[in-house]
């Protein structure tokens, strides 16, 4: 399979765009990059907890939205970008401790749409949340 990336891309690329944001901040990390996927992983700790001592569900969510709109973002055609429609997710086991990994790989491609899968799982790969990302890709900025 050809790789989908239409600029360079990196786990170090992608980790250094994201220093001092929002993903930066909990401890996400960038992992691997595949021909048509992106990893990454959040730490389930003291900054990502909920008041029950497990992962809050708002941090599954920002590592959908962070892997899906890099994939979206690097794999869009140059001179255009990628911005947000719609995220959901479902939760599915509760995580108290260790690492969340999260997959992203797009189900649709358009020109003008996105739509990007990212499959969360535990330490011992169990499913935590799956979440379905749609983006837009406009032209203009990159």
């Amino acid at each position: 399979m050809p790789s989908i990336w239409t600029r360079p891309i990196s786990p170090e690329i992608l980790s250094s765009n994201h220093h001092e944001t929002a993903p930066g901040h909990i401890g996400m990390e960038f992992l691997e990059v595949g021909d048509d996927f992106i990893r990454g992983r959040v730490p389930v700790d003291h900054r990502t907890k909920q008041p029950y001592g497990i992962l809050h569900g708002g941090i599954s969510v920002v590592l959908a939205e962070t892997l899906g709109s890099c994939g979206a973002a690097y794999s869009c055609p140059p001179g255009h970008r990628a911005v947000g429609l719609d995220i959901n997710a479902n939760h599915l086991r509760a995580a108290s401790s260790g690492w969340v990994t999260g997959t992203a790989r797009p189900v649709h491609r358009g020109r003008s749409t996105h739509v990007w899968q990212i499959d969360m799982v535990d330490d011992a790969g169990r499913p935590t949340c799956v979440s379905r990302l749609t983006m837009a890709i406009l032209a203009g900025k990159d």
